[in-house]
């Protein structure tokens, strides 16, 4: 598990919405590549590193969440997490939160590929991105809550940290009692 950065912080402008009376989808989605931008900096690849390398992040597959209306006059800020660093990519969660409020009302999970230019292919990230994430992760040293909120299938459930440091991402168990037969360790029996 990794620690969650904020990267981004903003305002709700009344020219950001659209006909239903709050902020447009493309807001959401241009406030999110700004956080974006701000975390794979932080990860040593900022813009100007990857120009002068010739590489790009690019992104594979993002997935947004609404869960709350914002409207005109809002203040919004994003936190960005690490959740899976691969050779090639890697997954990262922005959350996006009613500044006053603290609420979260948004969420998009972003997966991006590290790519030659010219090539035109994935490669491998540098070494350097595993460094710096390696000081992003959360060790037994960092205080966190005793249990954090994981996804299921469809619907959120409790578990120890421990149970989703054990997994990367979204955690995607169920009790024990509760899993499909398939996925038991008893294999279906």
């Amino acid at each position: 598990m990794y620690k969650a950065f904020e990267t981004y912080r903003g305002l709700v402008n009344p020219w950001s919405i659209d006909h239903v009376g709050h902020m447009n989808v493309q807001f959401y989605t241009a406030r999110f590549d700004e956080a974006s931008w701000q975390f794979l900096g932080r990860l040593g690849l900022s813009p100007t590193f990857l120009k002068r390398s010739g590489r790009a992040a690019v992104a594979a597959d993002q997935r947004t969440e609404y869960k709350h209306e914002v409207f005109a006059g809002t203040l919004l800020h994003i936190t960005s997490q690490l959740v899976v660093l691969g050779t090639k990519s890697m997954k990262i969660v922005h959350r996006m939160f009613n500044s006053e409020t603290n609420v979260e009302v948004a969420e998009m999970e972003i997966v991006g590929v590290y790519f030659d230019t010219e090539r035109r292919l994935p490669v491998d990230l540098p070494d350097r991105v595993r460094e710096i994430a390696e000081t992003m992760r959360v060790t037994q040293e960092t205080p966190i809550a005793a249990h954090v909120a994981v996804r299921t299938t469809g619907q959120f459930h409790t578990a120890p940290a421990r149970q989703a440091r054990a997994s990367a991402g979204y955690v995607r168990v169920a009790p024990r009692a509760h899993r499909p037969a398939e996925e038991s360790d008893s294999g279906g029996e």
